[in-house]
């Protein structure tokens, strides 16, 4: 089927509910260790918490890029079902995630939410390779990274913004600060709101042949045998990019895992406080504990505002490749090489960085986040069959979540640990990572991957 060129809106309206989804990761990125530390997790405790976000990822993913490449409604279409499903379950998610009142409550909401989270986003990937032409990919998918970029900066400075209108950043022990729960409660609108945009505003084609589509549908359910059948025959090029999205992901989860408790503590010197260590029953050490977890707090707020710094940068970052991408040649390659170790070197500025400073370690690391979110994808859709781009695309994403359950299971914490005990070590290992990633462009050979001809727009 030969595609149309679409123009910029309608490339905006199909990835406006990226807008959502990436409210629901930036709060759960910035601000899910801030709830597991307020609830009593120490910080060695917290990558194994944030397992359940890679785990569901790993299952999720496969199973609707596979489903909704076998879905076909005339009035909903292929992937816009699982987007509004998603929502709604994302949304509520969000909402009540900080209400937990306990650690493993808290743990178990993660889980909900990024299942339901990945339900909305891996079609999402699939609905700009489905839209648009191979020579619109790049553009594609760029326009859908300014878009996460624009939703990552908004809503990591949310519970800064709300506590700075007046809404209380202290709370009693284990108790989540009121600008927490109205944070999310607006990332929760949100998400619903412009899941609900594109779903109305954007239509999908047809499968080609109707009658082969459905007959493929009407065959018994070989989803096991699918999926392993398309890992086995995975193109060269999806391997290579596969080690690249490992130490990059690897990367990135370290950040969201770690950079609350590692920040605080290096960068503001606001260790969340740690309850043993003071007795509750004195009225002059309870207000000691108080004084630090509302300071512990504040920077947290603060961490959670620097780190929306990547989306603001990888925001620019994207609109420069936008405005290249439509009309030239660009090397998908060199771009992704030169982003990523920017943002390697970002993480290991952390270091040296002060309060003041710390947003210029995140815009290096917006450059890497913003071509992350890009590139690769416009790499492998240029070389991949079209009629499986959405499980193809759910098995790529198993490059995501795997490091990251390696991660989790005490992968960053032994890295790490060979630096010594400071939780700043485990930026200096998403640094290397980063770099690492950037070094792993080099495998990749696939002329149509790495370059495509641009068409006017």
């Amino acid at each position: 089927m030969k595609k149309r060129t679409l123009g910029f809106w309608e490339i905006w309206n199909m990835s406006f509910g990226f807008l959502g989804i990436q409210f629901g990761f930036a709060l759960q990125g910035g601000f899910m260790s801030r709830i597991f530390q307020t609830l009593g997790a120490s910080k060695d405790e917290i990558p194994l918490l944030w397992i359940a976000a890679p785990l569901t990822g790993l299952l999720v993913q496969p199973i609707i890029g596979y489903m909704s490449d076998r879905t076909w409604s005339i009035k909903w279409g292929r992937r816009r079902p699982f987007f509004l499903i998603g929502a709604v379950l994302s949304s509520l998610a969000l909402f009540f995630v900080p209400f937990s009142p306990a650690l493993w409550v808290a743990a178990g909401f993660l889980w909900i939410l990024d299942a339901s989270i990945n339900v909305s986003m891996e079609p999402f990937r699939a609905l700009v390779a489905d839209k648009l032409p191979d020579s619109q990919r790049s553009y594609g998918f760029v326009v859908q990274t300014l878009i996460i970029g624009i939703g990552t900066w908004v809503a990591s400075n949310l519970p800064w913004l709300v506590s700075e209108l007046g809404v209380s950043d202290s709370a009693g022990l284990g108790v989540i600060p009121d600008s927490v729960k109205i944070a999310f409660a607006i990332g929760a609108f949100v998400f619903l709101a412009s899941i609900l945009y594109t779903v109305f505003t954007t239509t999908e084609y047809p499968p080609e042949d109707m009658e082969e589509f459905e007959r493929e549908k009407a065959k018994k359910n070989n989803f096991i045998p699918d999926i392993l059948n398309n890992i086995g025959n995975m193109p060269l090029t999806m391997k290579k990019l596969g080690v690249i999205q490992f130490f990059s992901w690897f990367a990135f989860f370290t950040m969201w895992s770690l950079a609350n408790p590692a920040l605080t503590e290096h960068v503001f010197n606001t260790p969340a406080p740690i309850e043993s260590a003071f007795n509750m029953a004195d009225t002059v050490q309870k207000a000691a504990f108080d004084m630090q977890n509302t300071a512990f707090q504040k920077s947290s707020n603060l961490v959670g505002s620097a780190m929306g710094i990547y989306g603001l940068s990888s925001m620019a970052f994207a609109l420069l490749l936008v405005l290249y991408t439509a009309k030239r040649r660009i090397n998908r390659k060199l771009v992704h090489m030169v982003s990523l170790m920017l943002g390697g070197i970002g993480f290991l500025l952390m270091n040296y960085a002060s309060p003041e400073h710390l947003k210029y370690c995140f815009i290096l690391i917006g450059f890497a986040w913003g071509s992350i979110l890009s590139m690769p994808y416009a790499m492998l859709s240029s070389s991949v069959d079209p009629k499986k781009m959405g499980v193809i695309m759910g098995i790529f994403n198993m490059f995501i979540v795997i490091p990251q359950i390696i991660a989790a299971l005490g992968g960053i914490n032994f890295i790490s640990g060979l630096l010594g005990e400071d939780a700043i070590n485990a930026m200096t290992v998403a640094g290397i990572s980063l770099i690492i990633a950037g070094l792993c462009n080099l495998l990749i050979t696939n002329k149509n991957a790495i370059t495509y001809q641009a068409e006017e727009i």
